[in-house]
């Protein structure tokens, strides 16, 4: 990999630009590594059991619409009530989550594996044993996003 660094006093915020023909788990790694630079990190409020927890992005591995309420999943499968709507986190979340429905946003760290449905959807099974299903709409934006189309 070539690597080229500038340095400046003119440059008031650092910045990076990375020309990849795909996405891995080691350049994924790096972006956050580099994101969280100079970022404030990111935390979430969630309720569970009338207790307010305060949750960052790494430990989330899921978060979806549940009938008419937002849950997240972290790493052990504990369920959480956010009061965001899923639009507003996925813009706020980083670049290792993506969106796999009009319901779901995965972080792409936590995926155990994908496998072929029915219709032309694939269900992803994350590491701490949730599924969901990624659909047709977003096959695409998902495969790209993993570097496999």
């Amino acid at each position: 990999m070539k690597v080229e660094c500038k340095i400046s006093a003119a440059y008031t915020e650092p910045y990076a630009v990375l020309h990849i023909s795909k996405m891995t788990t080691s350049i994924a790694e790096i972006i956050s590594l580099l994101e969280k630079e100079n970022a404030d990190t990111l935390t979430l409020i969630a309720t569970k059991e009338k207790k307010t927890f305060f949750i960052t992005p790494e430990d989330i591995s899921l978060v979806r619409t549940e009938g008419r309420k937002i849950v997240c999943y972290d790493k052990l499968k504990n369920r959480y009530l956010l009061d965001k709507p899923l639009y507003e986190l996925e813009n706020k979340l980083d670049t290792h989550f993506v969106r796999i429905s009009k319901s779901t946003i995965v972080n792409i760290t936590q995926i155990d594996h994908v496998e072929a449905s029915f219709n032309g959807t694939m269900e992803l099974v994350m590491k701490n044993g949730v599924t969901d299903y990624i659909s047709r709409n977003f096959r695409k934006s998902f495969k790209e996003r993993l570097g496999l189309e």
